[in-house]
Parts: structure tokens; C-alpha cells; sequence
């Protein structure tokens, strides 16, 4: 394991991306408890994708946490998949983490709500109701956190929950993630958190293991602080880990 800062970003290597889960799991649940020692209840929001895979399987099996004090929500969804769809971000989450624990509540986007925009506004209320203590997320094949692709992505956004068209690197890896069989099939507009509301977290978690993500790690570590590489941004946070393995920091 080795272990680096870039900017105010703390930059952890794993030798693989099994270890990589188990030290950010291990990393968030003692964060849990110790915020718990000074808080009735926290809330968290958890990113939905292969690349978390390892990390909430070790993280469910921390047998300390106090679940039914944690509030739950997810950053990001796809327009137009029907309800129970195996692509949706809220199944992907339901089926890896917040079905397995009694959570004090679960916000779920609801991307079939009549009217978008007010579904929107609805989860943006949630988020501001109070602090958001742990955002655990990944990074995207071209640099994006959440659905904040670059051509989208907005450092100043004023708004916390937004609609964004996606681009096609970024629907074309949700086919290399095999979450769909060709890039017909994926949703063209999303749902999301935007880059302030992420970075509005007091403690960012950020696990990105696999070498197809490792010019995306090159671009948000050593490039310009940019909306070129949405990522970028994390390093000016003051509270952020970053996890790698030894095939996402092959071009560092």
C-alpha cells in the first residue's frame, strides 16, 4: 500500500481492488462510529456502479455500525428505464446495501416521477436539510463524478439535483461495465447530483479501482482543475481519500 497527497487530496494505492474495498470500508466505518459519537444520526450518500462492488462488500460486513442512525441517498439515476429495471442505480443500491440494513431512511430518486423537474427539487430539499457527512462515490471513464460529465459538469452549479444528457463515453462505459449489451440500450439523460452538491460533503470516500479508469485518475490528480476533467475538483477538498489499485494509478 502506498500512500501520497496531490493538493489537499490524500491518494491511497491498494495492490488490488479487494484490498482497495476493504481499506475504504474499513476507512468509513470508523469514520461512521466516530461521527456517531458525536451525532444522534448522519447521512451518507452512496454512488451505484461496479467499481464500488468490493467496497460496500467488505463495508456490510462491518458488524459495528449502527445502520438505523444513518439516512441514505444516492447521487445519481437514469431517465427512462422502467420500474424494477436491474440497470436502475436505486436496485443497484437496494440490492447491495440498503436492503441488508434497518437504515433510519433511504431517499431514493424516483426517475418515473410525473414531472422531472419537481422530482428534482424534491431530492435537492432532502440534501439541504442538513449537513451531508459522507459522500462515498467513483470516477468515471472520462473523468465525471456522478453524471457530471465534462460537458455538463458546472463547479459553480446553483443548483444540488439536476437533469443532464449524457455523453457518449459516458454511456459507453456502462457497456464496458457490462451493466448493458450495447449503447442503444442506455438511457440518453439522467438525473443527478451536481459537482456542489458532492463537494458540499464533509468527508468524500472516493474508490476507483480497474486500468480503465487509469487516464481518468492521470487527468484529476496531475492535470488543470478543470470541467475538462470533472474529478479534478476533488482536490481542492480538504476531507477526501482517494483509492486506487495497482491498475487505476498505472499512469501515475
Amino acid at each position: 500500500m502506498k500512500n501520497f497527497n496531490v493538493d489537499r487530496l490524500s491518494v491511497v494505492i491498494a495492490e488490488e481492488r479487494k484490498e482497495l474495498g476493504a481499506l475504504a470500508a474499513d476507512n468509513i466505518s470508523g469514520l461512521i462510529n466516530s461521527l456517531l459519537q458525536i451525532k444522534d444520526n448522519i447521512r451518507i450518500i452512496f454512488a451505484a456502479a461496479p467499481s464500488q462492488n468490493e467496497f460496500l462488500y467488505e463495508l456490510i460486513k462491518s458488524k459495528n455500525i449502527d445502520w438505523s442512525k444513518i439516512t441514505a441517498f444516492h447521487m445519481d439515476e437514469y431517465i427512462g428505464l422502467p420500474s424494477g429495471s436491474n440497470q436502475l442505480f436505486s436496485k443497484y443500491l437496494s440490492d447491495n446495501i440498503f436492503s441488508k440494513f434497518n437504515f433510519k431512511k433511504v431517499n431514493l430518486i424516483d426517475s418515473r416521477a410525473i414531472s422531472i423537474e419537481k422530482e428534482c427539487e424534491r431530492y435537492e430539499k432532502l440534501l439541504k436539510e442538513n449537513v451531508i457527512d459522507i459522500v462515498c462515490m467513483g470516477i468515471g471513464e472520462n473523468g465525471h463524478i456522478a453524471f457530471n460529465d465534462p460537458p455538463v459538469a458546472d463547479f459553480k452549479d446553483k443548483k444540488f439535483v439536476k437533469t443532464v444528457e449524457l455523453d457518449f463515453e459516458s454511456r459507453q462505459q456502462q457497456v464496458n461495465d457490462g451493466c448493458f449489451s450495447n449503447i442503444d440500450e442506455v438511457p440518453k439523460s439522467a438525473i443527478t447530483l451536481t459537482v456542489p452538491a458532492l463537494m458540499s460533503g464533509n468527508h468524500l470516500s472516493i474508490s476507483v479501482p480497474g486500468n480503465r479508469k487509469a487516464e481518468a485518475v492521470k487527468n484529476a490528480l496531475y492535470g488543470e482543475i478543470s470541467t475538462n476533467c470533472p474529478a479534478s475538483i476533488l482536490r481542492t477538498h480538504p476531507n477526501t481519500i482517494l483509492y486506487l489499485d495497482n491498475e487505476s494509478s498505472s499512469l501515475l
